[in-house]
């Protein structure tokens, strides 16, 4: 990362006295797209403290302000709390993709990336299968059956849907499930997830999970595919139907969803005759 008393001093405007001093904030932002012009592809700037800033440009620091906003918006500089403002791309660190994620997605977003991604996860699996993954699944699922509250359920069912993304043995895909798992952990989603939870919505769970389990054990992937589908889109469902319930809008309707469901179990009979 380059600061600015690093970048070419070609580019670096000439402080006139303090009594020559623009207060035009369009002079201040031609000034700066310079600088940034002067950033390598790929890199960033650290721009100094405003006070500094303007004195080497030459302009006010109402003016140096508007350009800053100018540019913020257009997302050619960003600031970091704690470290500053800076110019270039902005660079999203793992932490921020993993722990802060949360802060720019939502459930429904994710568990329609959970449906796109998991189904795919449980027939890869039901081609692997070992009388070991077998037993694993079974005693993560019978954990998940015997959770008292929602904080065990949680564990436990994330546990089992983590070990069919390890079944299938890819390491991208296991990764990304963590990353997931991680999302999920934000404390408002945990809280809003319980509204979703019910004795009837839990033992439909576990009567899903079953299904996933009994299809990889018998070297079904289609039907494994199948019954991980169905339960996450009547995950989706319930998710909707909270949603709805707490006035939040909600892309699509629950009867979609629904739909859904209905189609996949449509499709999975036609299969399996």
């Amino acid at each position: 990362m380059r600061t600015f008393h690093q970048i070419d001093h070609h580019s670096r405007v000439s402080v006139s006295p303090r009594s020559n001093t623009v207060a035009n904030s369009g002079y201040a932002l031609e000034r700066l797209r310079i600088l940034l012009a002067a950033v390598p592809s790929g890199g960033e700037l650290r721009l100094p403290p405003e006070r500094e800033l303007a004195e080497e440009i030459g302009v006010g620091r109402r003016a140096l302000r508007r350009a800053l906003e100018v540019l913020e918006n257009e997302g050619l500089i960003w600031r970091r709390q704690g470290k500053g403002t800076f110019g270039g791309p902005q660079q999203v660190s793992s932490t921020l993709r993993v722990n802060n994620l949360a802060e720019f997605t939502n459930p429904l977003e994710v568990i329609e990336v959970r449906i796109e991604i998991e189904p795919v996860l449980a027939r890869l699996a039901a081609t692997k299968a070992s009388p070991v993954l077998i037993q694993q699944l079974e005693r993560l699922a019978v954990k998940a059956k015997e959770s008292t509250d929602t904080d065990s359920w949680e564990l436990w069912d994330g546990a089992f849907h983590r070990k069919i993304a390890e079944a299938a043995g890819n390491q991208l895909f296991i990764l990304f499930i963590g990353m997931i798992e991680q999302i999920r952990q934000n404390e408002s989603w945990r809280h809003f997830r319980e509204r979703t939870r019910s004795v009837g919505r839990t033992a439909l769970s576990i009567q899903q999970h079953d299904a996933v389990i009994e299809a990889i054990r018998r070297f079904h992937p289609a039907e494994a595919e199948a019954a991980m589908r169905e339960h996450l889109i009547s995950l989706r469902a319930a998710l909707i139907e909270a949603m709805q319930a707490a006035d939040i809008p909600a892309v699509g309707e629950a009867t979609s969803a629904k739909t859904q469901i209905q189609e996949q179990q449509s499709l999975t009979t036609e299969g399996m005759k």
